[in-house]
């Protein structure tokens, strides 16, 4: 699926996406939210990130936030 269908799909399911494409995503998050589209947000994932440190990043933000604090945001893991 090409990034702007990917992002539509998460929207549509309520679910934050997370995703390795580091080089292209930013940009079409962007133009997402330019369009007037709502997004559930994204976390973006450097592959040379230890999946130890992917998987406790992940499980903090899940204990101490709501899935709803995440709308319309870009962030890049680790915080």
């Amino acid at each position: 699926m090409k990034d702007f269908e990917v992002l539509a799909l998460a929207t549509k399911q309520e679910r934050i996406l997370i995703s390795h494409d580091v080089g292209t995503m930013p940009s079409h998050f962007r133009r997402f939210g330019e369009e007037g589209d709502r997004s559930s947000g994204v976390f973006l994932i450097p592959q040379s990130l230890d999946i130890g440190v992917v998987i406790e990043e992940l499980l903090l933000i899940w204990l101490v936030s709501d899935a709803a604090e995440w709308n319309d945001r870009l962030e890049w893991l680790p915080l």
